[in-house]
């Protein structure tokens, strides 16, 4: 009876599955904190229904004259999302990972933590529009410690 049950179970898994899919997106954007600064990255993200994994870079510039470090980070993402409906879909993010922030002979590297959301939007065929703001919390004693980054990147779905 232990064995028919988990045959079951095993097939309702199987057929309930969904097909995973992943996008990669190049972004260009606008750190806020403490002044706007240029920021660029890349993102790729692995998801299935409701649920995705995104590993993200990006690189802020320097502003000396406002006292605005440079700030790169990786981090590592979980996504919860809605399923892509008439080209839209909505997401939330948190994740962590390592930050390091440069302010002329101020140099850091710790752990830091972020949290965001946004949309993605097809536009023609494959290729799709990505919009994204995050907070991040910074640990150590950075400049900063809560940048905020809004930005508009390329998405190409695979």
């Amino acid at each position: 009876m232990r064995r028919r049950s988990s045959i079951l179970i095993c097939l309702a898994i199987i057929l309930m599955a969904q097909e995973a899919s992943a996008d990669f997106t190049a972004f260009l954007g606008a750190n806020q904190s403490p002044s706007t600064r240029r920021v660029r990255g890349v993102a790729l993200s692995i998801s299935l229904l409701f649920v995705g994994f995104e590993f993200e870079y990006s690189d802020t510039v320097e502003d000396t004259s406002t006292n605005a470090p440079s700030l790169r980070s990786g981090m590592f993402n979980i996504q919860l999302q809605t399923p892509s409906t008439g080209g839209l879909q909505f997401y939330g993010t948190v994740g962590g990972g390592l930050y390091q922030e440069r302010l002329m002979d101020h140099r850091k590297t710790n752990i830091g933590t972020n949290a965001g959301g946004g949309i993605k939007l097809a536009i023609v065929g494959p290729i799709g529009v990505r919009i994204d703001y995050r907070v991040f919390k910074l640990n150590g004693s950075p400049v900063h410690t809560n940048p905020q980054r809004f930005y508009v990147g390329l998405n190409l779905p695979f």
